[in-house]
């Protein structure tokens, strides 16, 4: 068993992610005890039952109290209530952290709620399904993905020294870690993950209706990327409503762009500009390849996704 990353850790939220990354710990020993907060009494008595953590309460102070690292894993538009909760109990020298998937607002946010004496650090590992609640997680999620970390721009050496432990606990559990800009990873993240889910829940909500086809015919006859956009589409409807609206700038700035690329591929189709459309496809296909040689994706039938289903 490895020497922990940090002695006590403090988890506030405990969905996917927060239990995915309790999972990782424990079988990583990146830390020692292991603290979770949780609003939710139904998904407190079930973290209970899993056995996931130490201590298991509804009081996000008494939950930090003496953590080494407090990890926020909460919806975006909750993260600064949270990190109000916990602060009075934030011992100085601890490093805060979470795992929200926009980083301008919660990087204020963090920054507000939080006292002077503690090193924040937002953080974003890319991983997840549309899976949600403690049953959901699962301890390899972050193997070979990766998790960005938005850190200040200053070069104190505490603080550097904070963000080097960061990055060593995540590696630990499996990721990868870079560090970016904040306006940088929200505008990165706008493209690759936000509106991807746009797209996603906007086509399955065209779908359902469309007039003349009907419901059971969409679920029945739906093709692989239908059913593609259906398992993007069932992600938790409350975290990506956060999203959309803490990144709605990012977010609209590529949503126009897209909308023009749209509105070329519609003419090319209407003026059977098959050249076009031969290139387009011939280069987006080369992106795939890319991601499945990069490690980010399986290159197995459906994904990977049918493993231990026989």
């Amino acid at each position: 068993m490895r020497t922990p990353v940090y002695a006590k850790m403090a988890v506030v939220g405990c969905g996917l992610i927060g239990s995915s990354i309790v999972r990782a710990v424990r079988e990583a020993g990146a830390a020692g005890e292991i603290a979770i907060a949780e609003t939710s009494e139904a998904a407190r008595e079930r973290i209970v039952e899993l056995k996931l953590a130490d201590v298991v309460t509804g009081d996000a102070a008494e939950a930090v109290r003496d953590a080494d690292l407090v990890l926020f894993a909460v919806p975006v538009m909750s993260m600064e209530a949270a990190a109000h909760a916990a602060a009075p109990g934030l011992k100085p020298g601890a490093t805060v952290t979470d795992v929200g998937s926009v980083k301008g607002q919660v990087a204020e946010a963090l920054t507000a709620a939080c006292p002077d004496s503690v090193f924040v650090i937002p953080g974003h590992p890319i991983a997840g399904t549309e899976q949600s609640g403690p049953d959901a997680g699962f301890a390899e999620l972050f193997q070979n993905r990766w998790t960005i970390l938005t850190p200040d721009a200053r070069d104190d050496v505490p603080y550097r020294e904070a963000v080097a432990r960061l990055a060593d606990f995540w590696t630990a559990i499996g990721a990868r870690v870079e560090e970016m800009d904040v306006r940088h990873h929200d505008l990165v993240l706008a493209i690759t993950s936000h509106l991807p889910h746009l797209i996603a829940y906007n086509i399955v909500g065209t779908a359902a209706d469309l007039e003349g086809v009907t419901e059971s015919e969409v679920m029945k006859y739906s093709a692989g990327g239908f059913r593609d956009f259906t398992r993007i589409a069932a992600s938790d409807p409350t975290m990506w409503r956060d999203v959309f609206l803490s990144n709605k700038d990012a977010v609209l700035e590529v949503l126009g762009r897209f909308t023009e690329d749209l509105q070329a591929l519609s003419r090319a189709i209407r003026w059977g500009e098959g050249d076009k459309l031969f290139e387009l496809f011939s280069r987006t296909r080369e992106i795939r390849r890319g991601i499945v040689a990069m490690g980010q994706e399986s290159a197995e039938p459906n994904f990977g996704r049918d493993r231990g289903k026989h």
